[in-house]
């Protein structure tokens, strides 16, 4: 039985993993690894490695960094939400700059 959040996860949400999952099962073929030799370097169970590749929602974010780093995109993991690549947040920071800049009173000696 799933959780309530995991049924009410949006489309683009559950295309976005059944996406990653199926990226990491052809990167696990191409590198000729069976999914027992994925699992067993992931630290996980075969079962729990498969769900992965089916992009399940209820496995832990670490397990999919894992299969991740494992294929040699361990980096990418870091870099999703990079500020430097948030269109949003940059564009939020521009909004948020003063309208007038007034320098700073120097402070009285005494």
């Amino acid at each position: 039985m799933q959780s309530s959040a995991l049924e009410s996860l949006p489309p683009p949400v559950r295309r976005s993993l059944t996406k990653l999952g199926s990226d990491i099962a052809t990167a696990r073929r191409k590198r000729n690894l069976t999914a027992v030799m994925m699992a067993e370097r992931v630290g996980a169970a075969k079962t729990t490695y498969l769900k992965v590749e089916k992009g399940d929602p209820s496995v832990s974010m670490g397990i999919y960094a894992m299969a991740l780093y494992v294929l040699g995109f361990g980096e990418a993991v870091g870099d999703i939400v990079d500020p430097r690549r948030d269109d949003v947040g940059l564009l939020l920071d521009v909004d948020r700059l003063p309208k007038r800049v007034r320098p700073k009173k120097a402070p009285k000696p005494l």
